[in-house]
């Protein structure tokens, strides 16, 4: 894979209680990720940016909710967010 495409595969991890428990839980980790990105890239990604060893990745598409601002009627964007298992004994920290 291009290391350059790698880079920009994960967009930002998401930071919520759900993702929180998951991780306590079960030794994954949440990302958003290009619309465009497959479990390969993701995976690869993971890795070079960490330097852990990935297990598996799920992948969820969300799509986006429409809102009425008044008369307007708009709609939010697509995400895409992918569930990054860890192999054992390995973890992330975002605070360093």
């Amino acid at each position: 894979m291009n290391k350059e495409r790698l880079m920009q595969v994960l967009v930002t991890p998401v930071v919520s209680e759900k993702s929180a428990t998951v991780t306590q839980d079960s030794n994954q980790y949440v990302f958003k990720v290009l619309p465009d990105a497959t479990k390969r890239e993701i995976g690869q990604a993971v890795e070079l940016l960490f330097a852990v060893q990935v297990e598996g990745v799920q992948v969820l598409n969300i799509k986006g909710k429409t809102k009425r601002f008044g008369r307007l009627s708009g709609r939010r964007k697509d995400e895409r967010k992918a569930y990054v298992r860890l192999t054992a004994g390995q973890s992330i920290d975002f605070g360093a």
